[in-house]
């Protein structure tokens, strides 16, 4: 947290999850001013408790105190780790079991949906991603993208284990479009179509299938709508995302460039989806 409204918004939902988990929440401060060689402390022209190292602390201690109003069962610690907040929030994911982040931060561009903290750890952190946008619908759904590649079964897993923390449902949603531009006459007239009318649907509706297989048994009490749509992907899910507790994405899809680190659904997940979006990274080979 850097001491922003949409930091303090995701300390809160830090807490909350926390609590579902029976975790402990660290709230983590990056104090980069030491690195650009500046006075820290309270000039001697000022008040006592004016500088820069105070007023850390004082965004510490107003970040602690949100997260022990919002859920005071909740054992909550606080840390200032010298650097940029990247390399140190980063670090931090190596050892935590969910990263929360607000969307836009103290040293947001004018302008930027999304800050670039946010998009960094969606894409390197080590553990899950979860970044606070809009309010959720607290009654809805766990939306679930599903594409059927390998790497997107860890999303699967962890939605489904977020909608049993909740006693909410999940709307497991895979999108599948076809070639739209005119075609061509076809080679033989005797049979014109490589597949038959409505058999793109059913291996489509197959695909998701076969990816939820396994996840429904370990957690039976999680009920789950499987939606299939033909159109676009990311139009599909930031519209499901209206109406969802949580959107839950891949950090990378079957269709990405190879090299690339975070997938364009979920980068626009991160900067127009109605609710909070979790972004999961497959483990690393």
């Amino acid at each position: 947290m850097d001491g922003s409204a949409s930091s303090l918004s995701a300390v809160e939902v830090a807490a909350h999850e926390a609590r579902l988990r029976g975790a402990g929440l660290r709230v983590v401060h990056a104090f980069f001013w030491p690195a650009l060689h500046v006075p820290l402390g309270a000039s001697p022209y000022g008040p006592a408790e004016g500088g820069l190292q105070n007023m850390a602390e004082r965004l510490l201690n107003e970040a602690v105190q949100r997260a022990k109003a919002t859920e005071p069962e909740v054992e909550v610690t606080d840390v200032m780790i010298t650097g940029e907040p990247l390399t140190v929030l980063e670090a931090q994911s190596r050892e935590a079991e969910l990263v929360v982040v607000g969307t836009r931060g103290m040293g947001g561009f004018v302008g930027l949906l999304v800050g670039s903290t946010a998009v960094h750890l969606a894409a390197h952190g080590q553990c899950p991603v979860l970044v606070v946008r809009r309010e959720p619908d607290p009654d809805g759904p766990i939306v679930l993208g599903v594409d059927g590649s390998p790497a997107g079964q860890r999303a699967i897993e962890f939605a489904f284990a977020e909608a049993e923390l909740r006693g909410a449902p999940v709307l497991a949603l895979h999108a599948w479009s076809t070639w739209t531009a005119p075609m061509p006459p076809p080679p033989d007239p005797v049979e014109p179509y490589a597949h038959e009318p409505g058999a793109l649907r059913a291996e489509e509706e197959q695909l998701l299938s076969q990816a939820l297989a396994g996840h429904q048994e370990k957690h039976p009490d999680v009920q789950v709508e499987r939606t299939v749509v033909q159109g676009g992907v990311r139009e599909a899910l930031i519209e499901a995302s209206r109406s969802a507790r949580m959107l839950v994405v891949g950090a990378r899809g079957r269709g990405g460039f190879t090299g690339l680190v975070l997938g364009s659904v979920s980068q626009a997940m991160l900067h127009h989806a109605y609710c909070p979006v979790a972004v999961v990274r497959a483990p690393r080979e």
